[in-house]
């Protein structure tokens, strides 16, 4: 029973993460774990079937429902999984998040597979969840970065999304961002602007700038956003003033939480945080189980 939600408040129209890459995370996450196979888990006799709950101890917003189903219909086609959330739903500490019903080895087996997935990506979740709402009633989006645990990225940005924040480019193909050492190598902003809008017309096009000539440069030579990176408050203000109308602007590097609605009010478009998906302080989930009689 997947999930597709938006926020804590509308749980609904979030892009489902495509299936073969929730397959993959899954296969690695339990060849890592199972390898051969869960010795312990076969102390138990084989037509032994079981009823867990799965419990959270603080408060959260829920996400990892694909990859946590996944988990289980890969071990056993026979476990069934009822939801009391959605992927993107705020849930209170002790509250009941799901029911697991099957074969009690394959419950055994994918416990910490299943609950992995759901601690990672409903505190990646939470953690966006804080920072959209820092936000709320003013122009500026909260987006991640690459950031991201090596090969959970799909995941992780996913779980940005079911926390009301939004993505930045998924990986160095989908969109061109212009960094220092690209303008380095290029010889100069405009260069290698020119460049982005010769290889790859159709791409969204951003610069990151350091300084506020270098915002002037940036927007002479066309970019469609403009990353201010460590910008100072008096020169994030001036930079709006300077881009308006013609580029989108982001803010980015030491940003936290505790500063996020000041950097909005200043009129910018988007703020990244790279502790969206690089800080993770996963929510505490506990399997409860419920041995059922032999059939």
């Amino acid at each position: 029973m997947s999930c597709d939600s938006e926020s804590p408040d509308a749980a609904t129209d979030i892009p489902l993460p495509d299936s073969g890459q929730v397959e993959e995370d899954v296969r690695r996450a339990l060849a890592e774990d199972v390898g051969p196979g869960d010795v312990t888990a076969a102390l138990i006799p084989e037509a032994t079937r079981a009823r867990s709950t799965v419990i959270c101890r603080q408060a959260g917003i829920l996400c990892g429902v694909p990859w946590f189903e996944t988990v289980y219909a890969q071990l056993d086609p026979q476990v069934a999984v009822a939801w009391s959330f959605r992927d993107g739903e705020a849930f209170k500490p002790d509250d009941h998040v799901c029911v697991v019903e099957g074969p009690a080895r394959a419950l055994l087996t994918g416990e910490r597979s299943a609950l992995n997935f759901l601690q990672l990506l409903s505190g990646t979740a939470t953690f966006a969840s804080r920072c959209a709402q820092a936000v709320a009633g003013t122009r500026t989006k909260i987006l991640d970065t690459r950031k991201t645990l090596p090969g959970l990225r799909v995941a992780q940005k996913y779980a940005v999304r079911s926390g009301g924040c939004e993505n930045h480019r998924m990986g160095l193909f989908d969109a061109i961002l212009i960094k220092e050492n690209h303008i380095a190598a290029a010889g100069s902003i405009d260069a290698a602007v020119r460049a982005g809008r010769r290889t790859q017309p159709a791409l969204k096009l951003e610069v990151e700038v350091e300084t506020l000539d270098q915002l002037g440069e940036a927007l002479s030579a066309g970019a469609d956003i403009i990353m201010l990176d460590n910008f100072p408050s008096a020169d994030i203000r001036e930079a709006v003033s300077q881009a308006a109308g013609r580029a989108k602007l982001e803010v980015s590097g030491n940003v936290t939480p505790e500063v996020i609605r000041k950097l909005a009010d200043y009129g910018v478009d988007f703020i990244s945080l790279g502790a969206l998906t690089k800080d993770v302080h996963a929510i505490d989930f506990s399997m409860r189980f419920e041995p059922a009689a032999t059939g």
